[in-house]
């Protein structure tokens, strides 16, 4: 019986393991000369294809954030792929310098459709992923980028922003989007002003598009990121971590994907 019961036991943990077994990847790929360096997230314990998603960064580049949202998905049933904007992998340790790599990424559309092409045609060559069912989420400069792509008519199934920027030069026109969109803002994030958001519901609606807006009370800017209140102390900017819009708006997203790949 104790023979039985230790073999059994070992049965449930390599069962446990084989239910839930996430692996994250690194990866090389390229838009043009420019080596991009990402992070790939998944479940190999299962061998159905499955949605992928693309996580993009915050203004301060491919980092922890980023990789953990990647993992987060994978576990979720989800491939997911956190990609990079800047090349090389590179990171911001001052609000300086990530202005200077978020502004020559976003003030280049072109540029930044081919960098995000580029990380969309390697998530979709994975073994794991049924290349028919994408989506991208954003975080603050990541945010804006997805929805841009959105605008420019990615074939997506649909993007989800996190305290990203909504404002733009050249508003969308009517029949281009081809994705769902979701936005989740925090009501009390100063660098989205109460007719910004105005602006964006009115281009989402006049251009057809299927979106939801959601504002989060009390939630500044980077409410997902738990390193913000140490960045917002150290560089003085107004950012903070909320635990629960981090999570409500997590849900959110859950909902969302339940919805636009059912």
């Amino acid at each position: 019986m104790k023979r039985t019961g230790i073999i059994f036991l070992f049965f449930l943990v390599y069962s446990g393991m084989a239910i839930s077994a996430v692996v994250g990847e690194e990866v090389d790929y390229r838009d043009g000369t420019t080596v991009l360096k990402g992070y790939l997230a998944y479940d190999n314990a299962s061998n159905k294809r499955r949605p992928g998603i693309l996580v993009v960064h915050e203004w301060w580049g491919h980092n922890a954030h980023a990789r953990n949202r990647a993992r987060m998905l994978a576990k979720l049933g989800y491939t997911a792929l956190a990609v990079d904007m800047y090349g090389d992998g590179r990171q911001a340790s001052h609000p300086k310098d990530a202005g200077r790599f978020a502004s020559a990424v976003s003030g280049n559309m072109e540029l930044a459709k081919a960098r995000f092409m580029a990380a969309l045609n390697l998530l979709n060559k994975h073994v794991t992923v049924d290349k028919n069912r994408t989506a991208a989420i954003g975080f603050c400069f990541g945010g804006g980028i997805v929805l841009n792509m959105a605008r420019q008519g990615l074939d997506l199934d649909g993007v989800v922003s996190f305290h990203g920027s909504i404002t733009t030069t050249s508003p969308v026109k009517k029949g281009v989007v081809k994705a769902r969109v979701l936005v989740l803002n925090g009501a009390d994030d100063p660098f989205t002003t109460a007719g910004d958001i105005e602006k964006f519901k009115k281009e989402m609606t006049s251009a057809g598009v299927d979106y939801r807006f959601v504002n989060y009370p009390g939630a500044r800017h980077s409410f997902t990121n738990q390193e913000a209140d140490r960045l917002a102390k150290k560089f003085n900017l107004p950012l903070g971590y909320n635990s629960k819009a981090d999570k409500q708006s997590w849900k959110e997203m859950q909902q969302f994907f339940n919805e636009i790949f059912k």
